[in-house]
């Protein structure tokens, strides 16, 4: 195909196997970039107002609601937020259950994403449907890892979708020792299907493209950091505390979006499974720095399509490491907490990391104790400035070997590669008229 027949008018209309509404928008002329866009078209979402007049204990459980893949991210890093503004530090004990619940998110979530959402684009089918004729104990053991995350979270949080348990200071109810033990025996003989993913995996045919980006993620020093730490660039490589979060997203907006954009030291940055893993490599389970190996995955990595691929080593790590705190737990059993509290005026802001990245809280208290501002910036929203950074630097490289439907697929794939949540990312916008 020659230069002058590069002309092509791309105009995907809401991407498939993504949360929430997007669209792609690409224009070409005799092998000419004119256009590369990426339409965030989602109504905005109003859970910050919601939380207005609210008690500090009700907020969390309301704001989880803000999304039913990530709820136990939502509801925890507003658990922070609440509990930072009314001055409540809590124990040892409600750290660790905090750290299980938010593990057994990742493994529901990064299960469900690599096999059913992005594994189709890798083997050539449009979904995973066609694969249950196909590829039956693939789709089976997807399944079953599932499963067995959903029980996780349930036996947890008191149930699998906005689950109840944890509360301010503590544990309404705690888990059951006997359904820990359970729990833990069906994920360490969930270790063969889990090598059996990384097998799948490893024979997927990652498109070998990179742009060099900004990564921000939490980080610790005593560990991989899923629910503590500062924020953390690997541009300046430091920090910065979780309060000063506003320094660091500085959210702007574009016509062609209902998202807010956010960038920090460069034009744009990226968060979810491959910022941590470039920022927190050396604190992955020693397994799960094996299957990194396995995978080719060597930081830092600068190919957005390898966010698959980190969300594996994740899958890795959180079963390796959630098998290590259940036996903690069972070893020292779990005690009944006091989690009264009378309410009082603050602010605080709370951070975890979810499967998508980072994820923000910050709550204020008036002297009644009831809510008077809140915000919440969510992953999605700090990413979709860097998926279009990564389409504008990839499509003039792509052109001139792409006919316009393999073109549109890969686009479509760097997209579902960011695993999106983008009904979580449109939020309240202020507007000053004068």
């Amino acid at each position: 195909m020659n230069k002058a027949s590069k002309t092509y008018n791309i105009d995907v209309h809401h991407v498939t196997r993504v949360e929430g509404h997007g669209n792609i928008r690409i224009n070409t002329r005799d092998g000419v970039v004119e256009e590369v866009k990426l339409c965030i078209v989602e109504a905005n979402r109003f859970f910050e107002s919601f939380t207005r007049g609210m008690m500090p204990q009700e907020i969390p459980w309301v704001v989880g609601r803000i999304c039913g893949i990530c709820c136990v991210g939502h509801q925890l890093s507003a658990t922070k937020a609440v509990e930072a503004a009314q001055g409540i530090t809590v124990s040892p004990q409600t750290v660790l259950l905090r750290k299980m619940l938010n593990e057994s998110q990742f493994l529901q979530s990064h299960v469900l994403h690599v096999y059913f959402l992005a594994v189709p684009d890798f083997v050539g089918v449009p979904s995973v449907l066609p694969l249950v004729k196909t590829h039956p104990e693939v789709v089976k053991r997807a399944l079953r890892l599932k499963k067995l995350a959903n029980d996780y979270t349930e036996m947890m949080g008191g149930r699998t979708l906005h689950p109840m348990s944890n509360t301010l200071k503590g544990w309404r109810r705690l888990p059951d020792l006997t359904r820990i033990e359970q729990i833990r025996d069906r994920l360490a003989a969930a270790v063969p299907d889990l090598l059996e993913t990384v097998a799948i995996v490893q024979t997927l045919k990652i498109p070998a493209y990179e742009r060099e980006t900004e990564f921000v993620s939490l980080k610790h020093p005593g560990e991989y950091a899923l629910y503590d730490g500062e924020v953390f660039s690997s541009v300046t490589q430091s920090g910065v505390p979780v309060h000063a979060y506003r320094e660091v997203t500085n959210e702007f907006t574009v016509a062609h979006s209902t998202t807010k954009w956010s960038r920090w030291h460069r034009d744009s940055y990226a968060v979810g499974a491959l910022a941590r893993v470039n920022n927190n490599f050396d604190q992955l389970h020693p397994e799960a720095r094996t299957v990194a190996e396995t995978l080719g995955l060597r930081v830092p990595c600068y190919n957005p399509y390898m966010n698959n691929v980190a969300q594996v080593v994740e899958v890795i790590h959180c079963a390796y490491n959630s098998l290590a705190m259940m036996e903690q737990v069972l070893n020292h059993g779990l005690q009944e907490e006091d989690i009264r509290h009378v309410p009082c005026s603050g602010r605080g802001s709370g951070a975890v990391e979810v499967p998508r990245g980072i994820l923000f809280h910050e709550y204020a208290f008036d002297e009644s104790g009831r809510c008077c501002d809140a915000n919440a910036i969510i992953p999605t929203s700090q990413n979709v400035n860097n998926i279009e950074q990564d389409m504008k630097a990839f499509v003039p490289l792509m052109l001139p070997v792409m006919s316009q439907e393999e073109l549109t697929l890969h686009m479509e794939m760097l997209l579902r590669a960011y695993d999106p949540c983008i009904s979580c990312s449109v939020h309240m916008l202020k507007v000053d008229f004068v």
